[in-house]
This record gives C-alpha cells, sequence and structure tokens, in this order.
C-alpha cells in the first residue's frame, strides 16, 4: 500500500466542530429579527394551538400605568413573569399571558392638564367627556408604545388582545362591581379625616402615599382647666403636636391609664413667652423634665395625677375667646393610641385630622351626647388647603383672607404662624422647636398630603355581611389560605388588613370609573335593579363616558327621575379599577381561569394591587382572586443608591438592550436575589456578558460536534460509564430545574445550569471526549454513545434556559433542528429513571477526586515549561485510600486525565511526589510520556508506524482513516 500521510491534512481527517452559530452574539441586530419572525409566524396563537387541550396555568397580569416608556423596575417585573408563564408552558400546561394596562387616574389626568395649561386653556371651560377622550387618546398611544418595548424584551403575550381598565366591557364591569358593594350595603357615604392632596384636589388612599423625611414646626400648648378638683382647677394640660395648623380643629385632649402623670408648677423661667412663675401644668412624669428643657424653666412635682380625675375634668380651648367659635368643652379621652414615648404624655385630638383621633372621638361619642358635648366634627380646611368658617379668626373672616396649611406647589403655607402667632399672644405656648420626622406624600406629586375631614364613598370594612364575616375576617382568612414567595409576604400582608380603616374609594376628579350611584342627601343610596341595568347596559355600550353625558340622570333613574335622588359625581379609586381586573379577565375570557395561579408584583404591591384584588374579590366572592403571590424587591443602582435622574444613576432597560441585547438584561434578572432589592449598574452588567459569553461559547461546541452527529442510538446499558455519569447528572438537573420553576428560585436554575456547563462540561466531560469525538472511527461505540449524550445535553439545556434566554435559545434551537417550528413549542424533555445511578455518582466523585490531583501536578509541569501539553505526560499515581482506588480501577485514567499514558500504584509515593491537602491517599510522580507522538490525535503511543498506509500515526487512528477512506469520507 502507499504511504499517504505526507499528503494527507489530518486535521481535515478529524470529526472537528462545524457550525454557523456565531461566537459572538451580535444581540442587539439579532434579536430584533426574532421578534419580526414570532409576529410573523404569530407565535403566541401557536402556542395556544399547540396547548389546547392542556391545563390551563395563569398568570395574571398586574397592570403596568399607561403613561411612559418603561424603566427597569417595568422590565424586571415583566421578564420574570414571562419566565413563569414559559417555564409552565415547557412543562405540561397551556400557560397563557394576557398583558394589561391600568388606564385611568390622575397622573394621565394632569398629562393633559399640562397640555391645557401650555396653551392656556382652562380645564373647567372644557366638557367633562371631550377630556376624558383626550385621557383615553393619550392612555392609548402609551399602550402601543409599551407593547413594543415589552416585545423587545422578548415577552410573549396576548398583545394583540390585552386588557385595559378603560375598554368599555372593563369600565362596564368594574361598575358592576362597585354596584355590588352597593345592593350588598357595604358601600356608605361618611365624613371621616382622609388623606388629601392639595395639589392634586383629591383624596388618596394609603397606597398613594411614600413618606418622606422633613422638618416642622412643633408646639407645646396649654389647655387650662375648667372643671375638675379644686387644686387643679387653676391648672393646665399641656399637649404636643407635630402639626401646629390643626389646633383649630382640636375638640378633645385624650391621655391614658397606663401612663403616670403629675402635678407640677413652675419656679423659674429663661423665655419672654411661655409659662410664668407659679403656674401649675400637667405632663406624664416621664416627659415632664424634657419638656421643660424645650421650655427653659424649672419645675417642682406637687403631686400625682390620677387617670380618674384626668377624665372627671375638662378643657378650655386656647382660643377661647378668639373669633367667637371656641367656646366649647374640651373633654378628656381615654386613648389607646396614646403612650410616653414622645411630646408630654397627652395627644392633642382633632377629629377631623386624624385617624386615632378620629376613632378615639367617634368612640366616645355617646358618651359625648350624654354630657351635652356635641359630636359633629369641623370642616375646618377645605380642598385647597385654606381655612374654612369652621376655623373662626383663621379662614374667610380673618383679616387678609384665609390662612393656607399647603398652596398649590406643595409649599408651607401661613397656617402655623398664624396658628403659633395666636398662641403666643394668648399666653397658650408653652414651647415650641423643629422637629425632622417621617410625613405623607403623594406618590405622584410628590408633595405633602394633610389630613382633612371630607364627605366620600367607603367600604364598610367590619360590618357583618351577613354571614358572620366581615370584608376584614374574610380577606384574612384569605391570606391564610395564599402561598407566598417569599413567605414574609403574609406577614406584611395581614398587618396592613388588620389596621388599615374603612376603604375610601372617591376620588375628585375626572378621568376614571364614576361611582355610579344615585344618594339622597342623607347619603343613602338608591338600591334599584332596573337602574343598574340601564348603568351597565350604557357602560358596555358607550363606556363610562354615559355616566357624564347631558341627560344621564334622567336617562338612568327613568320614571324615578323625579324623586329627590342626587347623581353622584366622584370618581373611584384606580385602585379599585385595578382590584376588579380579576373580574373582566379572568372571570370573562375563555382563555383564562378565576382564581390566577399567581400574581407578581413588586413588594409595593403588599399595599397596591394585591392589597385591592383582595378586599375588592373577598367584598363580592367571599375569597381571593389569586392562589399564589410572588413578590420582588427594587432595582438600586451598583452601591446600593436608589436610581435617581438627579444623582444620574439610572440604568434603563432600552440603554441595556441597545448596547448588550435582551438577553444580557434577562441573564441579569434571573442571576439576582429578585427577592430582594437587587442591583445594577455597568460592571453588573459587564459580569453577566462574561457569563453570557461562556454559556454562548459552549452551546456553539456542542451544534459544533453535532454536525456530525447522525443519531445513532446506543443502548444504555452499552455506554461508557462516562456518559452514564452525564445522564445521571442530566436527571439531577432536571429534577432541580423543574423544581426550581415551580418555587420560582431562577438563580438556583441559572447558578446550577452555568456551573454544570463551565466545570462538568467544558472544563471535564468535553475535554475528556474530545478526543474520542474528533479523532475515533465512525463506528466507534464511545464516539456514538458521546454523541447521543451531547444530543440529549443540547435539548435539555436548551429547553430548560428558553424560558430565561429566548433569543439565545431560539437561534440556537434553530440552527440544529432545521425542520423546526421554534423552541418555545418544544416541551422539558422526560428523564429516564434508568439514568438516575447514584451508586455511579459515588464512584465517580472519587474518579474525579483523583483526577484533580493529576491535573494539579501537571499544572505544576507546565508552570516549570516541563511539558506543555497534558498529552506531553504520562504520571505516576500513588492510592493508598482502598475507596479511591477501587474507583478508578477499572478506568481508563490516561483517557479521564487527557495524558497519553498514566500508571496506577496501590501503594505509598516516595517522598517527592506531589499531593493535595484537599484529599488524602493520592500522591503523583510527574514522567513524561514515551513512545512517538501521533501526527493526528498528539498522543504519545507505542504503535505509530505499526500501519504502512498511515505510519506516522497510532493504530487507533489507522484504524479510523482506513474506516473512513472505506466510507468514502477520506480526500487523499
Amino acid at each position: 500500500m502507499t504511504d499517504t500521510s505526507t499528503t494527507l491534512d489530518y486535521s481535515k481527517t478529524l470529526y472537528l466542530p462545524q457550525t454557523d452559530f456565531p461566537m459572538r452574539a451580535g444581540l442587539p441586530a439579532k434579536e430584533p429579527e426574532f421578534v419580526a419572525r414570532w409576529q410573523e409566524m404569530n407565535l403566541y396563537k401557536k402556542l395556544r394551538e399547540d396547548a389546547r387541550e392542556r391545563p390551563l396555568y395563569v398568570l395574571h397580569d398586574g397592570p403596568p400605568y399607561a403613561n411612559g416608556n418603561i424603566h427597569i423596575g417595568h422590565a424586571l417585573n415583566k421578564i420574570l413573569k414571562d419566565v413563569i408563564t414559559r417555564s409552565f408552558q415547557m412543562r405540561g400546561y397551556n400557560s397563557n399571558y394576557v398583558p394589561g394596562w391600568d388606564c385611568h387616574g390622575l397622573p394621565i389626568e394632569w398629562k393633559i392638564e399640562e397640555q391645557y395649561r401650555a396653551k392656556g386653556k382652562d380645564k373647567d371651560d372644557v366638557p367633562i367627556n371631550e377630556f376624558r377622550k383626550e385621557c383615553r387618546e393619550f392612555a392609548t398611544n402609551w399602550i402601543k408604545i409599551q407593547s413594543g418595548e415589552f416585545k423587545r424584551l422578548g415577552i410573549e403575550g396576548d398583545f394583540e388582545n390585552p386588557y385595559t381598565t378603560m375598554a368599555f366591557h372593563a369600565e362596564s364591569r368594574i361598575a358592576g362591581e362597585l354596584l355590588k358593594f352597593a345592593m350588598s350595603g357595604q358601600l356608605y357615604r361618611g365624613s371621616k379625616p382622609v388623606m388629601w392632596s392639595v395639589v392634586e384636589r383629591t383624596a388618596l388612599a394609603e397606597a398613594e402615599v411614600e413618606y418622606q423625611d422633613v422638618e416642622s414646626d412643633t408646639i407645646w400648648v396649654k389647655f387650662p382647666v375648667v372643671k375638675g378638683p379644686s387644686d387643679l382647677s387653676s391648672a393646665q394640660v399641656v399637649i404636643w403636636t407635630t402639626t401646629p395648623w390643626t389646633i383649630p380643629g382640636n375638640r378633645a385632649v385624650s391621655y391614658s391609664p397606663r401612663v403616670a402623670y403629675g402635678l407640677y408648677e413652675v419656679e423659674s423661667v429663661e423665655n419672654d413667652f411661655g409659662p410664668r412663675p407659679g403656674e401649675k401644668l400637667i405632663f406624664a412624669d416621664a416627659l415632664a423634665e424634657e419638656s421643660a428643657i424645650k421650655a427653659k424653666l424649672t419645675f417642682k412635682r406637687i403631686r400625682t395625677v390620677s387617670a380618674d380625675e384626668l377624665a372627671a375634668i375638662a378643657l378650655a380651648h386656647p382660643f377661647e375667646g378668639f373669633g367667637g367659635g371656641y367656646e366649647f368643652v374640651v373633654p378628656m379621652l381615654d386613648g389607646d393610641h396614646v403612650t410616653d414615648d414622645a411630646g408630654t404624655g397627652f395627644v392633642h385630638t382633632a377629629p377631623g385630622h386624624g385617624r386615632e383621633d378620629f376613632e378615639a372621638w367617634m368612640n366616645a361619642a355617646r358618651d359625648l351626647e350624654a354630657r351635652g358635648i356635641s359630636p359633629a366634627i369641623p370642616f375646618a380646611v377645605d380642598d385647597a388647603g385654606y381655612y374654612t368658617k369652621d376655623a373662626p379668626g383663621f379662614g374667610p373672616d380673618r383679616e387678609g383672607g384665609a390662612a393656607r396649611v399647603i398652596d398649590d406647589n406643595g409649599k408651607k403655607g401661613d397656617a402655623n404662624k398664624a396658628v403659633i402667632d395666636e398662641l403666643i399672644a394668648r399666653n397658650a405656648l408653652f414651647a415650641r422647636g423643629r422637629l425632622k420626622h417621617s410625613y405623607p406624600h403623594s406618590w405622584r406629586s410628590k408633595k405633602p398630603v394633610i389630613f382633612r375631614n371630607t364627605p366620600q364613598w367607603f367600604v364598610y370594612m367590619d360590618k357583618d355581611l351577613g354571614d358572620q364575616t366581615t370584608l376584614r375576617s374574610r380577606a384574612l382568612a384569605a391570606i391564610d389560605e395564599t402561598r407566598f414567595v417569599p413567605a414574609g409576604g403574609q406577614n406584611r400582608l395581614r398587618a396592613m388588613i388588620e389596621d388599615r380603616p374603612d376603604w375610601v374609594l372617591s376620588r375628585q376628579r375626572a378621568w376614571g370609573v364614576p361611582i355610579c350611584v344615585f344618594a339622597d342627601e342623607n347619603g343613602n343610596i338608591l338600591k334599584d335593579d332596573a337602574v343598574n341595568g340601564r348603568i351597565l347596559e350604557a357602560f358596555e355600550r358607550e363606556g363610562a363616558d354615559a355616566w357624564f353625558a347631558e341627560g344621564a340622570r334622567e336617562r338612568f333613574l327613568g320614571e324615578k327621575a323625579n324623586e329627590p335622588w342626587t347623581q353622584v359625581r366622584d370618581i373611584l379609586d384606580v385602585w379599585f379599577d385595578s382590584g376588579s381586573t380579576h373580574v373582566f379577565t379572568l372571570e370573562d375570557r375563555p382563555d383564562l381561569k378565576w382564581p390566577a395561579d399567581v400574581y407578581l408584583e413588586g413588594s409595593d404591591q403588599h399595599r397596591g394591587w394585591f392589597h385591592s384584588s383582595l378586599l375588592e374579590s373577598c367584598g363580592t366572592r367571599g375569597r381571593a382572586p389569586y392562589n399564589t403571590l410572588v413578590t420582588h424587591g427594587f432595582t438600586m443602582d451598583e452601591e446600593g443608591r436608589k436610581m435617581s435622574k438627579s444623582l444620574g444613576n439610572t440604568v434603563t432597560p432600552q440603554d441595556v438592550i441597545k448596547d448588550s441585547g435582551a438577553d444580557i438584561l434577562r441573564l441579569w434578572v434571573m442571576t439576582t436575589d429578585y427577592w430582594e432589592d437587587q442591583r445594577l449598574g455597568k460592571n453588573i452588567i459587564q459580569t453577566n456578558i462574561d457569563a453570557y459569553r461562556k454559556l454562548r461559547n459552549t452551546i456553539r461546541w456542542m451544534l459544533g460536534t453535532l454536525a456530525h452527529d447522525e443519531g445513532d442510538e446506543i443502548a444504555y446499558a452499552d455506554m461508557p460509564e462516562l456518559e452514564k455519569l452525564m445522564l445521571h447528572r442530566l436527571a439531577e438537573l432536571d429534577e432541580l430545574v423543574r423544581s426550581g420553576y415551580d418555587t420560582f428560585e431562577f438563580k438556583r436554575i441559572t447558578r446550577a445550569l452555568i456551573d454544570f456547563m463551565n466545570v462538568e462540561l467544558s472544563a471535564f466531560y468535553f475535554d475528556i471526549r474530545k478526543d474520542a469525538l474528533y479523532c475515533d472511527a465512525p463506528s466507534s461505540i464511545k464516539r456514538k454513545a458521546a454523541l447521543q449524550v451531547v444530543r440529549h445535553l443540547f435539548d435539555r439545556i436548551v429547553t430548560w434556559l428558553a424560558p430565561m434566554l429566548p433569543f439565545t435559545t431560539e437561534e440556537a434551537w434553530l440552527d440544529l433542528h432545521k425542520s423546526a417550528v421554534s423552541v418555545h413549542l418544544e416541551q422539558f424533555r422526560d428523564t429516564p429513571k434508568e439514568w438516575k445511578n447514584d451508586e455511579l455518582a459515588a464512584k465517580w466523585r472519587k474518579v474525579r477526586d483523583v483526577r484533580r490531583v493529576v491535573t494539579g501536578a501537571l499544572e505544576l509541569e507546565r508552570a516549570k515549561k516541563t511539558i506543555g501539553s497534558s498529552l506531553e505526560a504520562a504520571p505516576v499515581v500513588f492510592i493508598t485510600d482502598p475507596e479511591l482506588l477501587g474507583a478508578v480501577k477499572d478506568l481508563d485514567m490516561a483517557e479521564i486525565c487527557i495524558t497519553s499514558a498514566i500508571t496506577i500504584k496501590g501503594e505509598a509515593a516516595p517522598a517527592e511526589a506531589f499531593v493535595a491537602d484537599d484529599v488524602k491517599g493520592v500522591a503523583i510522580l510527574s514522567e513524561r510520556a514515551s513512545g512517538t507522538k501521533c501526527a493526528r490525535s498528539w498522543r504519545y503511543t507505542h504503535d505509530v508506524g505499526l500501519d504502512s498506509v498511515y505510519p506516522d500515526v497510532s493504530a487507533r487512528d489507522a484504524a479510523a482513516l482506513h474506516e473512513l477512506a472505506k466510507l468514502g469520507k477520506l480526500a487523499v
């Protein structure tokens, strides 16, 4: 035979990886092509058709607000939702995702008003339905923009048929839910202090408020005793408050029987105003000295004042005789909210300006009436923050006009100064100061709010609903039945429900679903099914604009139009809108189901959407509209600071996508502890780019290797142990991946898969098997088994990653499976039971321990330049541990350690042998390989030259070449 070794390029005889799958991803350019492809092929429809017979799994989308480009919080939220729906879709469910939008409310209304102001236009001159039409158009435009941005993130959902709270059907259903509360007696008109935004001219719910640190005026005020024991008749009770402007609304002073009080007499003073020597004052003993220091005086304690004595005394208002409206008795009330932690141990009680004040006053109302004290609550401040006639001397009768608490820009008005000046003038001020504390602000305008007594529409929290339950008890019971991820969310939501006041539903705005009821002058609601039917039918056809159309009252009331019913013009709290989304999506759409399997939102939604959905559903259906609540934290910058434009530390999803691609952003989400606040910045993005590059290159190598796969199937029993080990690891990972998706622990999955691909595949299995895969003959069982395992690895890893990295996995899947439609139409592969082999895995942990010592010794030899490649080595391995020796006994350790030869000895090593601290009983003597280097595989063997046709290769490689030649696959 002819010697062909001199004419043959051996590199062309190897099964080297071949793939068009690029090493450089080019995601910013490539991803939009897949978005267009999925849209053109209508992937969403194909997913639904493919899963038609499967059980539904429904994640109900909490609606973002339609008023601007998406930010990083939106991206985090939508990516998490997309991963959940995709992962269940690929595990035997019909996991339908319907995106939604919150469209009503103040932010949009403000935007339109801003446009009006820019044009010199007055909102009050515009017909309300014309204004509402502009609000609707504004929201529609932003829904279109946000839809495109969400799809660019790789979000798959029914974007052609989303839900919106402003759709006519949605408005009709929201109104219908309100009418259920009205007809069941849960809705009522009441006068209570609510958080009020002067800037926005509307009531706010707790969910619409955030707290910021502010510095406020603080005052200590003296209330003269006008009735009580003789030695107290000339005394004064001292209160402390951080809201001086509420003093005109004072109607009582609260104390606590749990606090020790004393009568004190002033001895000396330093101030020109305030208490004088000889004055007698009552304080909580624990706070007396601190209060004296504030007032720059000294006093002595005269005696204890008991709770019974406090209950018996009556006070005069400090403004008695001023303005002609404060000549009433100020009673002392036993208040559960009173402590001696701060202030004076007495709480100034203005029932029109605080929840606890209101409750203390109302709890005492019956007793007050019996004592001849009117329980009426003043309306001391109007919607613009000005004092009214119920604050004599400070309201419209004041010289120069009414004082103001807060102005239109959210700045402090002159009310505090006016009150403090008058207290000084009347010798009613004990002391004054400044205090930095947390104060409620509107989360939209970022301006401070006030508590003011206004007529509003409420839903009872504690009214018996006819079955010995209340809305509160139903909600608490539902919380117990709900799964929380993380578990701490349960306590958070429970605490909010336990402590919340009645639900205030009314807003004094124009854009939203109206509180579509008719009421008499006393607040009694018309309960008429025919009227309600006409309202809901009109809303279904025309939207809620029908309520504001000309002639609406007569149209809806019909024959009752001549009766004295007033059409309520307030708008529903937008949280009621979003809290009702389960009705017109989960219940009304045939492709969804009620209740939802899961709601997922930021942790702030315990007081927002989770909260309102819970109350709405419990009030009308008796249970929560969800089975599981998942919460995520918020994204900070790399230093853990809140992102803000002023700091210049914001990271936008649009910028990340433009520079790196959506899959990089998605990988960041998947590798974060998203349950907590997470961080994002350039360095963190780069870390994810590096991790992605390694992951992609592993997939690329598998694709290149599988280019030579002819689909041969080797029976499990005939596979080498190394292949069985990899299948065992796939079985373990299958359990971990499925469990991780079930428990929403995405970081656990990504960490496991990335580590597996980097450590167990690239640095171990692939490294070992490259020789057999590249060099073995076509008929080699080892090579065929390895190809089969790589096929299993690819199919499983790519489908496991598909929910997380939809673009990359689609590209890889279509590269290998040319006739496939999409990886997203695939299911996670089933795992044969025989793959799970714990005994084999235990053995190979020992094998890998030995291998680690060998590779450690080879690294030293490389560092000393004794060898270049590990194939130049033929180490001697001394093993004295019987278990380790038994594990490697029947294995080709030269192949496993990627050396040309290896000698295993079950005896003690010489002193100069290499040892590793973490593996006992193994030592290595490094020896160079003997023999001749094979020109094809580069191994050193003693059989090079035995074949006359291929004299410069080993016998194994010569046999492979002969087989390739016989098959016509060898070009000479």
